[in-house]
């Protein structure tokens, strides 16, 4: 990976997998690239990726906590948190509720 559109391309090969009703976080996404350190990349890559086509569901990234640190990215509202409880992800005050349980490592489910 030579340059951040690189970088980003391949955050977003991994958000494209993150299953409807589940999350993932910048830390996972970042260590399944191999940029162990790389979170804030990943949430420069989720401020970035609004209009690409297959579109990027940015709404399954989440902080470590499941907070929706992201929701500022989504325009005004809790566009973000609707965006998750559509699925079926439940929020509660910008807090993913059942974290642990929705909690989508690519490490472990595609042997990332």
């Amino acid at each position: 990976m030579k340059d951040h559109s690189d970088i980003y391309d391949a955050i977003y090969e991994i958000v494209r997998k993150i299953p409807k009703g589940r999350v993932s976080t910048y830390g996972h996404i970042a260590a399944a690239i191999g940029m162990k350190s790389g979170a804030r990349m990943v949430g420069y890559a989720m401020n970035h990726c609004h209009g690409l086509k297959p579109p990027i569901p940015a709404q399954r990234v989440v902080n470590r906590s499941g907070l929706l640190t992201g929701k500022a990215h989504f325009g005004p509202g809790d566009e973000m948190a609707e965006l998750l409880k559509e699925e079926g992800v439940l929020v509660k005050d910008d807090q993913v509720r059942n974290f642990e349980h929705v909690l989508w490592d690519p490490a472990v489910e595609i042997g990332i």
